[in-house]
């Protein structure tokens, strides 16, 4: 059964990647869910999650995602990321007025 690791809503500045709560270091596999209604026409937000391939190493990206416009289906799930070293999800609004956005990392 899923469980929270992190979860909390995000005030968005334009071309700013923001981090969704710290870097998660527990081992397991992670979707992050993204709430988009708050989006309209001209707006473009995208999704990332980086993820460290071994200890000592740099977080890298490993999955990005970008919505534009009105999205009919609100709701926004990741594929399912494994890690065992470390994960960091971020939020970056590019284009449109700055809009807030609820999010939740889900351990799987």
């Amino acid at each position: 059964m899923p469980t929270s690791a992190a979860s909390g809503s995000q005030a968005a500045t334009i071309n700013t990647e923001h981090a969704l709560g710290a870097e998660i270091t527990a081992p397991g596999t992670y979707v992050l869910v993204v709430n988009t209604r708050n989006l309209v026409a001209g707006d473009t937000l995208e999704l990332r999650i980086k993820t460290r391939i071994k200890s000592g190493a740099a977080l890298e990206s490993a999955y990005t995602v970008s919505f534009s416009n009105v999205q009919a289906a609100l709701n926004k799930y990741s594929v399912p990321v494994p890690s065992d070293t470390g994960l960091q999800c971020t939020l970056k609004q590019v284009a449109g007025t700055p809009r807030n956005f609820d999010w939740n990392i889900l351990q799987l």
